[in-house]
């Protein structure tokens, strides 16, 4: 029963991918290299497989924990969040190059409150042990808003760079 979340994961990622691979296309490696990034992002996520930044282990079996109100942002599991977020921040810029970061932050601020209510919601209903954690939702916001950045300086140094070209050939 635990892990009906992982075989739901793999059956739409194996599904997904058999897609990309039948229509193809000029990107067919950059859509499969983010396939396999969400489905290790929703693994990681969403079923008792958990990684410390070391080691992966099976989480035992129990409902969790909710912190609503203690903030512990200078700790490794805070930074291990951020980093998980980054290429998600990178895709979401990326993919919508106009959103501004500002917007890029709400919708980092959605996306980690979602993960962790849906966190919250599996291990209820299927004993996951994910615990709930608002420094989560914090550095997941800051993971994706960081890697929205990196992206939009990307943007500008190269419109930039442009500019100086087409100045210098004219």
């Amino acid at each position: 029963m635990r892990w009906e979340p992982l075989l739901l994961i793999i059956l739409m990622a194996g599904l997904s991918g058999l897609l990309i691979v039948t229509i193809g296309g000029k990107r067919r490696w950059f859509a499969l290299l983010v396939l396999g990034y969400l489905t290790g992002l929703a693994t990681i996520l969403f079923t008792p497989i958990s990684f410390d930044g070391t080691a992966v282990y099976i989480m035992p079996i129990g409902i969790g924990r909710v912190n609503l109100t203690n903030l512990d942002v200078f700790n490794l599991g805070f930074l291990e969040n951020i980093i998980l977020m980054l290429p998600l921040g990178f895709l979401i810029k990326w993919a919508l190059p106009k959103l501004s970061l500002f917007g890029v932050g709400i919708l980092g601020v959605f996306v980690g409150s979602s993960v962790e209510t849906f966190q919250y919601i599996l291990s209820q209903h299927w004993l996951i042990n994910r615990s709930s954690d608002i420094n989560d939702v914090l550095a997941n916001a800051l993971g994706v808003l960081i890697g929205g950045a990196v992206v939009a300086v990307y943007y500008y140094v190269t419109a930039k760079r442009h500019q100086r070209l087409r100045r210098v050939a004219a």
